[in-house]
């Protein structure tokens, strides 16, 4: 198979939509003067062959065949593209026209007849914004971190880690897994739409294991940065006892004493009575040789660090 090219990205390259010649024309000398990489499609169908290979795109809204709406539509649903800039060139500025320009997901856009100096000033702006996102999503992914950015509106994933995409497919199966359109699983789309704070969890249960997804942070307009963080019972129940010397059953309500359960809780979960859940945790802390919750639950987060820290959330 052929190798593409590399391209000389200089100051970014730009792929320009329009079925107009002399538009193309105008663009072309334009960003080329201000050392851009132009790439030119004339269609529709084009534009998304091309894509993949642009930093930006600068998008007609009229167009025979695929306009630029749907073309816009399926940058947002191709994982390779969603989150490439988009600013639209259009004649059309009634409102409904420009609300639906933002529903397919352009970023920006700049009315005909186009003026050359305002498209690279906002250009040179989504680029940069772009830019920074990008090093901090590589930097997520470099670390092995599983993180997925989240458009609110339409509840598309955006960007994601290798590992968030397999835990979210591990996670998600049947009518709430992942869309092969970039759609999000249905339950996080859910809890995204009442608009949760800053720091607010939503936590995923498979058997033993469980997926916490922590909101952390805007990523751009109406974009959200999500942090995932998985725990296994199993595995940290499996921890304690040779780290601490623990029996099956100690172990396992020492672990629930992490997660904030009363005794009378633990014992609902292991089938047992409350009195026999305390005889059970008066011979944990003797075995830590502490006296309360708290100082055990401290101890094993010193002993056993990420593993415990997991437990405790």
């Amino acid at each position: 198979m052929n190798k593409v090219p590399e391209l000389d990205r200089g100051a970014g390259v730009v792929l320009v939509v329009d079925d107009v010649p002399d538009n193309l024309a105008l663009l072309h000398d334009a960003l080329d003067e201000g050392g851009y990489t132009v790439l030119v499609a004339t269609s529709g169908e084009q534009a998304l062959t091309r894509a993949t290979q642009a930093d930006i795109v600068l998008l007609d809204a009229v167009m025979p065949g695929m306009d630029g709406f749907e073309v816009a539509r399926r940058l947002r649903a191709d994982p390779r593209t969603a989150a490439t800039p988009i600013v639209f060139m259009t004649g059309l500025t009634e409102s409904e026209h420009l609300v639906k320009a933002f529903a397919a997901g352009v970023n920006d856009y700049v009315t005909k007849p186009l003026r050359t100096s305002e498209v690279l000033a906002r250009m040179a702006a989504h680029l940069h914004s772009a830019r920074s996102q990008t090093q901090a999503r590589r930097v997520l992914d470099a670390f092995g971190h599983a993180s997925v950015v989240l458009r609110a509106r339409d509840g598309r994933l955006v960007w994601q880690t290798a590992l968030a995409r397999q835990l979210l497919a591990e996670f998600f199966t049947g009518d709430d897994a992942p869309g092969p359109d970039g759609s999000a699983p249905a339950p996080l789309r859910a809890w995204l739409n009442v608009k949760p704070a800053l720091g607010a969890t939503l936590a995923v249960t498979q058997a033993a294991r469980r997926l916490t997804f922590v909101l952390h942070e805007a990523m751009g307009e109406d974009e959200w940065l999500l942090v995932l963080r998985e725990q296994n019972d199993t595995a940290t129940i499996a921890a304690l006892g040779p780290t601490f010397g623990l029996t099956a059953r100690e172990s396992e309500v020492l672990y629930w004493v992490l997660q904030g359960k009363t005794n009378r809780d633990i014992g609902d979960i292991l089938g047992t009575s409350p009195r026999t859940v305390t005889k059970h945790l008066e011979h944990v802390f003797e075995k830590l040789g502490v006296e309360t919750r708290t100082a055990a639950a401290a101890l094993v987060v010193k002993r056993l660090g990420p593993l415990a820290t997991a437990a405790g959330r």
